[in-house]
């Protein structure tokens, strides 16, 4: 979204946008377009939903615009050769890494979750490659130790806006080359699975709390309980120490969990069906007993 908010007002003609097809949405599941497909409907833009890339009408389609370049952001997919040969200068996707760090599906997840100090957002002309493309430009932006996936995310859309934007303009006057990603250095993040959320309390408090915060909101750390499957929010870790692997000890203000080092602090608990609640909150009404172990 900021990156087409940008392009649509930016001194480029934005001819179409290229977007995943409609799908159901909300409590009645009716069939609703994606955010980005919805601004560019808005803005008055055909909206291309090809069910493939390599749908032959597609081709066609993008031939018929005859784009001298192609934005791409968080697409999600690998373009085949001849759809890669269309716009004059090529495609160019904005990629939230540093390349060539972190290449693949879930970058931004992938730097907090190893404890990362930087990351930033890298534009770089697509090749056949997963993301191995030469690179235009880069900007850096720092991890804050309360980082999630979703405040980093922000704060690289809304930067990573501006440098898709400066790198399209340098590449209209002329003035932008790309350059090859270094050989050393790379590094991969592939999509984040129902399995790689859930949460192992064996593990060290310090590793927990990036591995929690990478997954926050989307798609949410897991464990599971006497209450089903709980979704956790953000957690701190702790001086205390006593506490079993997944050990809950739950007081009036606050919920701690043990782990392999010392115990974390609970913000925020999803129960099966149920909206966020502070942890103090769950636990007035879970009334988890003492010696309950989370798995």
């Amino acid at each position: 979204m900021p990156s087409l908010s940008a392009l649509l007002a930016s001194r480029h003609e934005v001819l179409a946008v290229i977007t995943r097809p409609p799908a159901p949405r909300g409590r009645g599941r009716s069939w609703q377009p994606s955010p980005v497909g919805a601004l560019a409907a808005e803005a008055g833009l055909p909206v291309l939903t090809p069910p493939s890339a390599k749908a032959p009408e597609f081709a066609e389609r993008l031939r018929e615009l005859r784009p001298d370049a192609a934005a791409v952001v968080a697409y999600g997919a690998l373009l085949p050769p001849a759809i890669l040969a269309i716009p004059a200068l090529g495609w160019v996707n904005l990629h939230f890494s540093l390349l060539p760090a972190w290449r693949g599906a879930a970058p931004v997840q992938a730097a907090i979750r190893a404890g990362d100090d930087i990351t930033g957002a890298t534009t770089f002309r697509l090749e056949a490659g997963m993301d191995t493309g030469p690179v235009y430009g880069l900007i850096t932006e720092p991890i804050r130790p309360d980082d999630t996936s979703g405040d980093l995310l922000t704060r690289l859309a809304a930067e990573g806006a501006r440098l898709l934007v400066a790198t399209l303009d340098g590449l209209a006057d002329g003035t932008v080359q790309a350059r090859p990603q270094p050989a050393d250095g790379v590094s991969y993040a592939s999509k984040v699975s129902v399995d790689d959320a859930r949460i192992d309390w064996g593990r060290p408090a310090a590793v927990l709390d990036r591995l929690i915060r990478s997954l926050t909101p989307d798609p949410g750390a897991w464990t599971d309980s006497p209450w089903g499957r709980l979704v956790l929010g953000p957690v701190r870790p702790t001086d205390t120490e006593g506490l079993a692997p997944g050990q809950v000890r739950a007081g009036k203000r606050d919920v701690l969990v043990g782990t392999a080092t010392t115990a974390v602090r609970l913000s925020l608990v999803t129960a099966p069906g149920r909206k966020a609640l502070a942890a103090a909150d769950w636990a007035r009404g879970a009334r988890p007993e003492p010696g309950t172990v989370l798995t």
